[in-house]
């Protein structure tokens, strides 16, 4: 009775793990220690709680499921959350030296607004460390110095992308008689981060090299938080464009766009908002104000057969208005690691696992993870690639009877394009 009260004893202290979440489904062994995946998370606000939370989501779902069947050489997987400010230096370089000093496997970041400082402390570490950043100011500072940040990985295409696959899906969409055009103007309302700027300045390089089918109506530029679109609106009036591009990033702010421009809209001018409804809340706050705007990704949940399971998955696990891009990244993202752990056998060799991801693609419900490159990102099709077999789909997707359906590209189309209710 003694023995067996020992081993009792024991075995609940090893279910313990201060400060990690682990899902401790059927140990083969309840002597090793679980394989630690660290998140540094915004999770206090005031942005990317939303796109952090669905990251989170999408691992827990995965490490769930790994770890049912059986774990990862032998090991659960676990997961541990550092809350990251996104909007300092200090703060994003505290919560990844938080994850360093626990030893994790690896960093599964979704993005940080300031990346070099994240960057510095993983490379430091040398721990694979891969990331949503959607930033070629990311990738030009790995650029800089490769075999230093050797274990970064760009999971994505930079934003650029959402600049240089714009003209090409108005010129698609004019040209599949879908959308008539007032006329050839495009309208862009601005944020003021290097993100939006850097989106901006390739949205403005592709139109100067439409020759001519497309013109730059104006430029206005939009100041943070934005409770009254009032003076935006009369913007759009005033330039009366076919094409408004909101580059922007937030659902909140996008959502009130929506109900005060259903007030007094453009009649025909078909307005696009960059990223920000793929966040849950656009269609929670906006509701029916929400139907027919444009939105884009290049980090999005495919609806095929392999991303429709998922999605299913999902919203089983998440019940509610799910997420369509860092959820997807969250669950991908442990799949590759598992990937690499069981190739190599050691989770603790860095340098080994670092090289395997580099070398080796994988499918996700995102789609393909292409990093053997110069920039360790996938790239954008049809921006960068002409197969979509061979990078990440820029999906465009609509609002279409209180859901979002993608209209392109061609070999992922749900729905095809529907006039929007000011039309």
């Amino acid at each position: 009775m003694q023995d067996y009260r020992k081993r009792s004893f024991i075995n609940k202290l090893l279910s313990v793990v201060s400060g990690v979440c682990l899902f401790a489904v059927s140990f083969v062994s309840t002597a090793a220690e679980p394989i630690v995946i660290g998140l540094p998370l915004n999770q206090t606000g005031p942005v990317g709680v939303a796109d952090h939370q669905d990251h989170l989501n999408g691992t827990i779902l995965a490490i769930e499921e790994i770890n049912a069947a059986g774990g990862v050489l032998g090991r659960q997987l676990a997961y541990k959350v550092v809350d990251t400010d996104l909007l300092t230096p200090d703060g994003t370089q505290a919560g990844f030296q938080g994850l360093v000093d626990a030893q994790v496997h690896a960093i599964s970041s979704p993005f940080v607004l300031i990346t070099n400082p994240a960057m510095d402390v993983a490379a430091a570490y040398g721990a694979p460390y891969l990331t949503g950043d959607t930033k070629i100011d990311a990738i030009n500072y790995y650029k800089s110095d490769p075999q230093k940040f050797s274990n970064w990985f760009h999971i994505d295409p930079p934003e650029v992308n959402y600049g240089v696959g714009m003209i090409p899906f108005l010129d698609a969409l004019k040209a599949s008689g879908e959308w008539k055009p007032l006329n050839n103007k495009i309208h862009i309302v601005q944020g003021q981060i290097g993100y939006n700027q850097r989106i901006s300045e390739a949205t403005i390089q592709a139109i100067e090299d439409s020759n001519g089918r497309w013109e730059l109506a104006g430029i206005t530029d939009l100041q943070d938080p934005v409770n009254d679109w009032g003076p935006i609106i009369r913007d759009i009036h005033k330039h009366e464009a076919a094409f408004v591009m909101l580059n922007h990033w937030v659902a909140a702010f996008y959502a009130s766009f929506a109900e005060q421009y259903q007030v007094n809209p453009v009649k025909g001018s078909l307005v696009y908002m960059q990223y920000g409804p793929s966040q849950p809340e656009f269609l929670e706050l906006a509701g029916e104000a929400a139907e027919g705007y444009i939105w884009s990704t290049v980090l999005g949940v495919y609806n095929d057969e392999q991303g429709s399971k998922f999605r299913a998955k999902y919203k089983k696990r998440f019940p509610g208005v799910m997420g369509l891009a860092y959820t997807g990244m969250g669950y991908d993202v442990v799949h590759v690691l598992k990937n690499a752990w069981e190739a190599v056998g050691d989770p603790n060799d860095f340098e080994a696992v670092n090289e395997y991801i580099a070398n080796h693609h994988y499918r996700g419900v995102v789609g393909w993870y292409m990093l053997d490159n110069d920039c360790h990102c996938s790239p954008a099709y049809p921006d960068e690639v002409d197969d979509i077999n061979k990078g990440m789909g820029h999906l465009f997707f609509q609002v279409q009877d209180g859901e979002h359906k993608i209209i392109a590209p061609d070999p992922l189309v749900e729905s095809t394009f529907q006039p929007a209710p000011w039309f």
